[in-house]
């Protein structure tokens, strides 16, 4: 179990991280996870705006009258017509029920993921169609709860150290050296840095 407030002090010895942590408090990594709605929720997402992710997915859910995620073999007998309907394009539908399928051969073991190294969830995920490494670093970051990822692939990320640090935004090597110092507790900071965006 993470303990937050060690996280908080051990980050707070970074001047700006400490400004970033006095505005917005304590941010926890809480929270209910059900790893196949998360994995098909951060499909859905991709390349949307929040608002417009979170319309699709309400109607996704919807589809199936669950307050939980439905089951995969329900989803594959979805038609694509009903599923686009909520607002997916087809090749979200192909990865969606990639996922379904995947999770219903055994070709990847959801609660196996739990037990496995940042690197191997990550070389697990990536198999899956419709899954990059910035989706794969998510589940790890929100649905693993993992305390120590950060995600160079996020624009958002890199945007933030840009600003806060005075480096440039795609100088990939510079901003990892800065992230490493945040370690063991990356993910920590990352959620810091993704508020003072705003």
């Amino acid at each position: 179990m993470l303990d937050h407030k060690k996280a908080v002090r051990y980050l707070s010895k970074d001047p700006i991280l400490e400004k970033l942590i006095k505005t917005h408090g304590e941010l926890k990594l809480d929270g209910e996870v059900n790893l196949l709605s998360d994995i098909i929720e951060s499909i859905v997402n991709q390349q949307l705006s929040e608002k417009a992710g979170a319309t699709i997915w309400g109607r996704f859910k919807a589809l199936y009258n669950s307050k939980t995620f439905p089951d995969p073999k329900k989803v594959l007998k979805t038609s694509d017509e009903k599923i686009r309907g909520c607002g997916l394009s087809y090749s979200k539908i192909k990865y969606i029920k990639g996922v379904c399928e995947a999770v219903i051969k055994n070709e990847i073991s959801l609660e196996r993921l739990g037990e496995q190294t940042d690197g191997e969830v990550i070389s697990e995920l990536i198999k899956l169609k419709g899954i990059g490494k910035w989706t794969a670093e998510m589940i790890l970051m929100f649905s693993l709860k993992r305390p120590d990822v950060f995600s160079l692939g996020d624009l958002g990320l890199r945007t933030a150290v840009s600003k806060l640090y005075k480096v440039d935004r795609d100088n990939i090597k510079k901003i990892e050296s800065i992230s490493l110092k945040w370690s063991p507790y990356r993910t920590i900071a990352a959620r810091y840095l993704w508020k003072s965006l705003g």
